[in-house]
């Protein structure tokens, strides 16, 4: 059959319509077009180093959970960046998973330094401590590193450390991202400036989860005025169907229209994602969970400190007792932001002025006038915290030695100074200040 040249025309004519509309989508002309994840606002760098490791070199890592805890995940992530970085291979890297905070710790790491020959041992969980002090001081000639615990500066071990980061910035950062989504909702009349009530996933009541929802919440309150914060905890770190229970009740209860987390299941995304509900998470970007309602995420990035501790014991030098990371050294990091979910452009650059503050040192996240507190909640933490007329704190005596006593005034040049290199590396901030509400504290 012949076609005529007008025929060819008109069908080329269709066919080219239909490959620019095709275009226009592809380039923003939809404007339901899915914008997803964003670059990482700070990302991880690779690890490059010009020590040498022997073949010999061995580190091992017991995680409390295995890759499917965002908590654990990192850690693994980190370690496999750092030997990768530093060349070592797959046979000088052994991760043990699901090692409870019990004898098995001690069992897991007197074999490790024993029958597995690692030079360095580094265990991820705070209760994994005592069990790691105890394998220390029967391997003198091992060095044993431990994440989040409080007791390497008390107990004087040469081959005993305790390392942090400074994630509370990441988590204010995260905050001030949440403070625009309350904002946006605000103005879009999706709720009262009264309504901007954030609901919060806790493990425990320890300092460490203490510290990071309330350098969140500070980080949101600084943007959205208005803003409450209500808590739930769950007594786990890892409990997907209590994180989720937790995180459905703070939005059906609670009225919480945006919920974060120190939990380190899917439970508390998935619940947002399922309610449609805003969602902060932590260690890492929950995006393919919540396309539809994750914000942002911070986390620790752990990869600097292995390649610290690795380099240090190859060197033969000595390790800190207590180390932490910032985002000078790239251990805080923070995700990409869901563009769908908040306007993509305007977040980056607000969330990129705070990163830049807080590299000159001009911005201090528990800045005391930022924040009030009762005599009464003080006092009941720290016998010897003290308070202005006008709820301010004026003297916190922090435990820096790990000893369960407060032996160091924290409070100076109007700013709580929170876990660092000049005091003890995990977080010791454990005050419910006003705008926090704490649901239950019994786990129940």
């Amino acid at each position: 059959m012949k076609v005529s040249k007008k025929v060819i025309a008109v069908i080329l004519a269709a066919v080219l319509l239909v490959v620019a509309a095709f275009a226009g989508c592809s380039k923003g002309g939809d404007k339901n077009e899915v914008k997803g994840e964003s670059a990482e606002i700070i990302a991880r760098e690779d690890i490059k180093s010009d020590v040498k490791v022997p073949a010999d070199f061995k580190i091992g890592l017991i995680c409390l959970h295995d890759e499917n805890s965002t908590y654990d995940k990192n850690f693994i992530d980190g370690l496999k960046s750092a030997a990768a970085g530093m060349g070592l291979t797959d046979e000088q890297v052994i991760v043990v998973t699901n090692i409870g905070e019990d004898a098995s710790c001690y069992n897991t790491a007197v074999d490790l330094a024993k029958n597995k020959g690692c030079k360095v041992v580094f265990a991820d969980s705070f209760g994994h401590e005592s069990h790691m002090i105890r394998a220390a001081k029967e391997f003198p000639e091992v060095q044993f590193c431990h994440a989040t615990g409080t007791s390497a500066k008390g107990e004087g071990l040469k081959n005993f450390h305790n390392a942090f980061a400074a994630i509370y910035e990441g988590r204010y950062i995260a905050g001030v991202a949440a403070g625009i989504k309350l904002n946006d909702m605000i103005k879009e009349g999706k709720i009262t400036a009264e309504q901007a009530i954030i609901g919060y996933v806790g493990a425990f009541t320890y300092a460490e989860v203490i510290s990071g929802m309330t350098s969140f919440f500070l980080g949101a309150r600084s943007v959205c005025p208005s803003a409450t914060m209500k808590v739930r905890y769950t007594g786990s770190w890892y409990d997907q169907a209590k994180e989720q229970e937790a995180a459905t009740a703070l939005i059906e209860k609670d009225k919480c229209v945006l919920i974060s987390q120190h939990a380190d299941s899917l439970g508390a995304p998935t619940a947002c994602e399922l309610a449609g509900v805003p969602n902060v998470s932590y260690n890492g970007s929950t995006y393919s969970a919540g396309k539809n309602t994750w914000i942002v995420s911070s986390a620790i990035n752990w990869a600097p400190y292995f390649q610290h501790i690795i380099e240090n014991t190859v060197k033969g030098e000595e390790i800190e007792a207590n180390w932490c990371g910032t985002i000078a050294t790239n251990s805080v990091v923070i995700s990409g932001i869901n563009q769908d979910v908040v306007d993509g452009e305007s977040t980056i650059a607000e969330l990129n002025k705070v990163v830049d503050k807080f590299k000159a040192g001009e911005l201090h996240v528990y800045d005391t006038s930022t924040f009030t507190v009762t005599v009464d909640k003080a006092k009941n933490i720290n016998a010897n915290a003290e308070v202005d007329k006008d709820g301010h704190l004026v003297k916190y005596m922090a435990d820096i030695d790990g000893d369960f006593k407060g032996d160091t005034n924290v409070v100076h040049d109007g700013y709580f100074d929170e876990s660092g290199n000049d005091f003890r590396s995990a977080p010791y901030f454990d005050i419910i200040i006003d705008g926090i509400t704490n649901i239950n504290t019994n786990f129940g």
